[in-house]
């Protein structure tokens, strides 16, 4: 996909190669469709493709398709509501367009993804989290799956927040999702916890064959809680999905994280390599955070700047 964003070459691309060159040429904006033929993630594609189109000489059009609501990448309701609207800080907007969701192992989702490209982006400071303010969510079946797994999904994770959260209205919608905007059937849950500071934390999780609505409704609870308790303002899945924004950005950005991650280790190595960014991570020295694992990532990035504008 990114070959084809820039006429660049790419040799060694193949299952069981080695070694990989790959010459990239100019970013050029545009209808671009790229199509993982499988449930592989288009949140995955996105994650690849939107720092470059950022720096194309024209807006861009991307056409994803594959898993919208996969396992092991961000659900597209995560990408739509935290990643966007945090992401968006850096200094440019985009608009993501749900066409059909997929789901293991069809696939067969689609989303456009609609973008224009900027001179520079703004460097983020994410260090106060606040306090929670309210608590949502969406439960969704898909395909022949019965409306009572959504409702027992949301139910179970509605009550596994209240024994730790009480004083907060917690609102996770059971969704039925129209046959015509769902291929395949599928069943997941994504909450959302949102504060004064406008910070976004999540926890997610899908059904698989055998494994109980409530069961499922419950991983998601217990995922948003321990993001909650680290004291970072941004939750684990978001860490590392920052970094490329960070080391292209003009000027120092700060995020405070709980652990750092081992996606967010390996984010920083490579934008060290490649981009020439340089990144501290130091353990937060706030007092409310002495008795949590927080830390505090801080980033020099380079300014790249657009060439085309």
């Amino acid at each position: 996909m990114i070959r084809d964003l820039c006429d660049g070459r790419l040799e060694g691309a193949e299952i069981g190669s080695t070694e990989i060159t790959f010459t990239p040429e100019k970013i050029k904006g545009g209808i671009h469709t790229a199509d993982t033929k499988t449930a592989g993630s288009v949140c995955l594609l996105m994650q690849v493709s939107m720092p470059c189109v950022l720096f194309a000489a024209s807006p861009s059009e991307l056409h994803l398709k594959g898993g919208t609501n996969a396992e092991m990448a961000p659900q597209i309701d995560y990408t739509v509501m935290v990643f966007k609207p945090i992401v968006e800080k850096f200094g440019f907007r985009f608009n993501c367009d749900i066409k059909t969701r997929g789901y293991y192992p069809k696939g067969g989702g689609e989303v456009i993804v609609r973008m224009s490209p900027v001179k520079q982006l703004n460097p983020i400071n994410l260090t106060d989290r606040g306090c929670v303010t309210k608590i949502y969510g969406r439960a969704f079946v898909a395909g022949v799956l019965p409306f009572k797994v959504a409702k027992d999904m949301a139910a179970a994770a509605v009550r596994c927040i209240r024994k730790e959260i009480r004083d907060l209205y917690v609102n996770i919608q059971p969704v039925q999702e129209p046959k015509d905007q769902a291929f395949g059937n599928g069943n997941g849950i994504i909450i959302i916890a949102e504060t004064s500071t406008g910070c976004l934390f999540a926890g997610s999780s899908l059904g698989k064959r055998g494994v109980n609505a409530d069961k499922v409704g419950i991983e998601a609870a217990e995922m948003l809680l321990a993001n909650l308790r680290h004291g970072g303002t941004v939750d684990e899945y978001l860490q590392d999905q920052l970094i490329v924004f960070m080391a292209l950005a003009n000027g120092v950005s700060r995020i405070k994280t709980g652990p750092v991650t081992l996606h967010t280790q390996t984010a920083i190595h490579f934008a060290e390599q490649i981009a020439k960014a340089k990144f501290i991570v130091k353990k937060s020295e706030d007092e409310e955070d002495a008795s949590k694992d927080t830390y505090i990532i801080e980033c020099q990035g380079i300014g790249m700047t657009n060439p085309n504008l």
